[in-house]
């Protein structure tokens, strides 16, 4: 568990860095208009990237603290996005009524990866790299 004390902080800024790009690269290169609920994630991830690089240089070993919420957030944005995408909760419960749907299939790799459903588990991962690294740091 040295490892997840030493380079936790550095595998959560590459995650929450790849999701960020990732989310440009989908909507100012491939042209992809995001829905409100991508929208609400991405005003969630893109601070991480910052508070990490800034957690990094100056060796704040609890930047886990502002980490954590807006990861929980995500996470949890991001899960009632994959639910209203799996049709477990209705279109018309979502904020997602003007512009873009929030079901929109833009992409899909083995028939069910989609871009809502790499939010959550960039999310969640984060999350749960967070708490371990919290765990051992706290050792």
């Amino acid at each position: 568990m040295h490892f997840i004390k030493k380079y936790a902080l550095y595998l959560i800024f590459i995650i929450s860095l790849l999701a960020t790009l990732g989310s440009f690269y989908f909507s100012e290169i491939l042209g992809w208009q995001a829905c409100s609920l991508c929208w609400y994630q991405r005003i969630l991830m893109i601070p991480l990237v910052f508070i990490l690089i800034i957690g990094i240089l100056f060796k704040d070993t609890k930047c886990y603290r502002y980490v954590l919420p807006l990861s929980i957030l995500g996470t949890l944005v991001a899960l009632f996005h994959n639910l209203l995408y799996w049709k477990v909760i209705p279109e018309t419960a979502v904020p997602c009524l003007n512009g873009v749907s929030c079901t929109a299939k833009y992409l899909q790799i083995s028939g069910f990866i989609t871009i809502p459903l790499l939010s959550l588990f960039a999310f969640a991962l984060i999350t749960v790299l967070v708490l371990m690294y919290k765990k051992y740091e706290n050792k």
